[in-house]
């Protein structure tokens, strides 16, 4: 579970992003200024800091720089109001990941989070990477696991691309294994002995991914303190992916294709070009022939990265690729947490089956975690899948049983008969009392079913114990029984 600290004076502010984030499935610590934030991270390791800029004691450009002077790992978002934006920007070019603008939407809020701790999640692979590599220790790559003829189609594909010097663009919906495909490409050829370099365009902000892709030279701009090679140079007689290609301006794609066509990358705050030899590998979710058309995307750049299209089939259209995918997973995972479980019964293969899988094999991967990490018995069971019946998000809560229905689909369906009655009566709904009474039925129904053991529910909530008692305290359910 991803952890966050929150940092803002504003108590009722601070508050409501706590219970929003928590409810978002994030572990989250708060505090109202730098300094006793400075002590959580000393204690304790954090995934993102979400900070606001002005506090007192100690500001939040104050904070980022400690944060980046103590070497702490966690990505740093800023939260300022619209007139201080150039201090956002200051902080970014001190190393904060990104800026929200206050008055922000809650959407805003989770896509910039998400995208943040996807970069978090990569730095800490890496880290653990090099700290492998510094043990000797051997490095088990994930790999692709199908069984399917519609895989087989690609991957003889991808064998047959591999030791060409062709650029191949991958195609497909998130969550199909599109990485996965550019590192094939990659171990198939003759670079295979040199770096295998990856970049998610989407994920980084747009002030940053020049200096990212190019490099620069020291002095370039506020905060470049020394020269920096780019991830091209990095990526020097190998392959670099380019993930989310869709994602780059205008601006940055006329710069890439300069580079593909000239092979060389002109550092930002240069005049000198660097000479690459990279074989450039990109994926996209987006259709890019239509945003080529709608003039999003340039005609001769997608042209360069399209010599060879691979397609990567939604998990959706390979049916015979999901359970032994989900075996593959549940060995990984059950070997991670010390679990002894060997299978699914045969209610929970026909549920993984039937399952619609919009987020494809990361979903499925996402699924089976969370099945081992809650299952009681040696074999996973359909009680802690999704309902097929229901929108997949709804696996965030158990089936449906004897007793009625899980604590998700209690929720949703409280909400759906709270908003119909809004729309009937022409009422305005009010968030927080709103999310107040959501969170207190939910920790009512999770406790009935636990018979008020507390443990057994942080665990079904996917809390801390601490947090669970905070938040029966604040309802006035204190007095349970602990279990």
């Amino acid at each position: 579970m991803p952890k966050l600290l929150l940092v803002d004076d504003d108590l009722s502010l601070r508050e409501f992003l706590t219970i929003f984030l928590r409810k978002e499935g994030h572990e989250v610590e708060a505090a109202s200024n730098g300094l006793r934030a400075i002590e959580l991270l000393q204690a304790q390791a954090f995934d993102l800091v979400l900070t606001d800029l002005r506090m007192p004691r100690m500001d939040g450009l104050e904070l980022l720089d400690e944060v980046r002077k103590r070497g702490f790992t966690a990505q740093v978002v800023v939260m300022t109001a619209f007139s201080s934006t150039d201090t956002a920007l200051e902080a970014m070019r001190k190393g904060a990941y990104d800026y929200i603008i206050k008055p922000f939407k809650l959407e805003e809020v989770r896509l910039v989070i998400q995208k943040c701790l996807e970069k978090s999640q990569l730095v800490a692979e890496n880290q653990q990477l090099k700290k492998k590599l510094a043990q000797g220790t051997p490095t088990k790559r994930p790999q692709l696991i199908w069984t399917s003829k519609a895989m087989d189609d690609v991957v003889a594909l991808i064998r047959r691309v591999a030791p060409t010097p062709s650029s191949v663009l991958i195609t497909g919906e998130s969550g199909t294994g599109k990485e996965l495909v550019a590192r094939m490409l990659h171990d198939g050829s003759d670079r295979k002995v040199r770096a295998f370099v990856a970049l998610n365009c989407g994920a980084i902000p747009e002030q940053l991914i020049e200096s990212e892709l190019f490099g620069h030279v020291k002095g370039s701009f506020t905060g470049a303190t020394k020269d920096k090679k780019g991830l091209f140079e990095a990526a020097q007689g190998g392959t670099i992916f380019l993930d989310e290609i869709g994602e780059l301006t205008l601006g940055l794609q006329v710069k890439l294709l300069r580079v593909l066509q000239e092979r060389v990358v002109t550092p930002v705050g240069d005049t000198h070009e660097v000479p690459v030899d990279v074989r450039v590998v990109a994926a996209t979710h987006r259709n890019l022939r239509d945003a080529v058309n709608e003039g999003r995307f340039r005609a001769d750049l997608f042209f360069r990265l399209n010599v060879i299209e691979v397609r990567m089939p939604p998990l959706r259209e390979r049916r015979d690729d999901i359970v032994p995918l989900a075996q593959h997973f549940l060995t990984q995972f059950a070997l991670r947490n010390g679990r002894e479980i060997d299978g699914f019964d045969k209610d929970a293969e026909a549920v993984l089956a039937a399952l619609p899988y919009p987020g494809n094999v990361r979903e499925l991967e996402n699924l089976i975690e969370r099945a081992v990490a809650l299952e009681l018995s040696d074999r996973i069971t359909s009680q802690w899948l999704p309902d097929p019946g229901q929108p997949t998000w709804l696996g965030q809560g158990a089936r449906s049983t004897d007793d009625g229905l899980a604590p998700a689909q209690q929720m949703v369906r409280t909400v759906a008969s709270v908003d119909r009655w809004a729309v009937r009566n022409q009422a305005v709904l009010e968030l927080e009392p709103l999310l107040d009474m959501l969170e207190r039925g939910l920790l009512e129904s999770t406790l009935q079913r636990t018979q008020g053991n507390k443990t057994d529910a942080a665990r079904l909530l996917g809390l801390t114990f601490r947090s669970l008692r905070y938040k029966l305290a604040k309802y006035g359910h204190a007095d349970l029984p602990s279990g």
